[in-house]
């Protein structure tokens, strides 16, 4: 690992905005966040893949992977971020290095050339260049023939020197910011900006959420500026100095961001989230409120009061006829981020029981509000093996689990129902129609009478001389399932 992308790290580590730094020693800061990765291990994402998360959503750019092939192939458009506009972002690019390329030293100029080639064909406002593991080892400087391909070709070229063995997923989103921070956010000045214009930190669009959202904020005469990275362009990275507030939503990867933005251009920022009804108006309140500390007009509030009151009613309204159907179910919850709290607040809305929830990668703030959502730690957990999620799926008598896609095998060994809330869903649920549409999810899952037909034990099951109905079928309880087979590292989940 290079000198700078040890700074870099460092940097990273010591934190100041994070609650959980400035509880520890300044010898404890320089441990890191998280424990060390095991070689070999499955850990949910290397470093690279963390930066491509964060910033693959810039819908415009064109993305540049300097690297063999399978590492531009095996992490793209790994999330459903959904663009209203260009859809550059979903063309992969790649150096595609080869063993002949990196004997002979031929990396950097054909990423020179790769990225003449872009620049040629798609025009693209900028062009990122993203370093992994084979080229920072082997010293390619992404930086220099970044800086010199812009001076020749007049199109920005950013370097991502965010290389896999850096460390963690979350590591690499932190640093996808530090990069925006240092190389593109202030480098543009916006046409005009009003009282009203904000930054959305830490939103993904996944599955167009950040649709759901757009439309209240619209109402309010409040403006996007700038996004990192919910169907962003460029631009818009590159103007978010100018906003009056920012918004964070995923605050344990991208907090370092706004602190230093806040410490650069005076933007303050808060953390909520558009998951749940009651979330969703508490996120309003706080942007308008802050947004009239700063100058917006002062009947922001009531406007924002008024149109709370309506979509709540709203909301509301569209929930009752499921409330019957899912009232009192039993959910465990196994998710990552601010969707540990947010998601259980949500739930507990609709008087669904949420007997456990993941806080990985949480952070310190994310877990003091889960304990207060739920009254205490004792359903918390930091990791689940399989076999440890299907023993609390049975002991707790869980009707649906709520996790990413990789859990939904525990689920159906346990013959429970599974939705999706992770990256890779296919349904948006922020805002408050979005909380409907969770819902619908819950009852067409947990309703569905496949279960009542898979619950019931198989005929060869029954004992020789049991008496049979006339279904062939006996009415009898399940035979406790046996657990799972080979148990596989408790890391082997997604991130929020």
């Amino acid at each position: 690992m290079s000198d700078a992308l040890k700074k870099t790290v460092q940097e990273a580590f010591n934190e100041p905005g994070c609650a959980t730094n400035r509880a520890k020693s300044a010898e404890a800061r320089k441990k890191g966040c998280a424990k060390p990765l095991t070689p070999g291990a499955a850990a949910g994402g290397c470093a690279f893949d963390g930066a491509m998360i964060t910033l693959q959503p810039i819908v415009d750019v064109a993305h540049l992977v300097h690297a063999p092939l399978a590492c531009g192939g095996n992490s793209w458009d790994n999330r459903g971020s959904a663009s209203s506009g260009s859809m550059l972002y979903k063309t992969g690019f790649t150096t595609d290095l080869t063993e002949l390329d990196i004997v002979m030293g031929k990396g950097e100029a054909k990423l020179y050339a790769a990225i003449r080639e872009i620049v040629e064909t798609h025009a693209p406002p900028a062009v990122f260049v993203y370093a992994t593991c084979v080229t920072a080892m082997i010293g390619d400087d992404i930086a220099a023939v970044c800086k010199a391909a812009t001076e020749a070709f007049g199109t920005p070229a950013i370097p991502v020197d965010v290389p896999g063995y850096a460390g963690s997923k979350n590591l690499g989103c932190k640093l996808a910011g530090e990069m925006m921070y240092r190389h593109v956010i202030g480098t543009v000045e916006p046409e005009r900006v009003t009282d009203c214009d904000i930054n959305i930190i830490g939103d993904y669009n996944l599955n167009g959420e950040l649709w759901q959202i757009k439309p209240l904020l619209d109402r309010l005469g409040i403006r996007i500026l700038g996004s990192l990275s919910a169907d962003a362009r460029y631009r818009q990275v590159a103007v978010m100095h100018r906003a009056r507030v920012t918004m964070l939503v995923c605050s344990h990867a991208l907090i370092g961001l706004a602190r230093k933005m806040e410490d650069s251009w005076g933007i303050p920022f808060f953390e909520g989230s558009f998951y749940g009804i009651s979330d969703t108006s508490e996120a309003l309140r706080t942007m308008c409120r802050m947004l009239v500390e700063r100058g917006a007009p002062e009947d922001l509030m009531d406007r924002c009061e008024a149109l709370i009151a309506e979509e709540e009613a709203k909301a509301r309204a569209a929930l009752a006829p499921y409330r019957p159907r899912v009232e009192g179910r039993r959910v465990l919850l196994y998710t990552g981020g601010h969707k540990s709290w947010s998601v259980v607040s949500a739930l507990q809305e609709l008087g669904i029981e949420v007997v456990g929830t993941s806080v990985r990668k949480a952070t310190e703030t994310d877990k003091a509000r889960v304990i207060r959502i739920m009254g205490d730690e004792t359903h918390m957990y930091e990791n689940m093996a399989p076999k440890d999620m299907y023993a609390t799926l049975k002991a707790a008598k869980a009707d649906i689990l709520m996790s990413g896609a990789r859990s939904q095998f525990v689920a159906l060994k346990a013959r429970t129902p599974w939705i999706d809330v992770n990256q890779e869903k296919h349904e948006p649920y922020a805002g408050y129609m979005g909380m409907v549409d969770l819902v619908r999810a819950i009852d067409r899952s947990v309703n569905n009478p496949v279960w009542e037909d898979v619950r019931r034990p198989a005929p060869w099951d029954a004992p020789r001389d049991a008496p049979r109905p006339a279904t062939g079928l006996r009415p009898a309880v399940a035979p406790e399932d046996p657990a799972p087979g080979p148990v596989n590292d408790p890391k082997d989940f997604e991130d929020c």
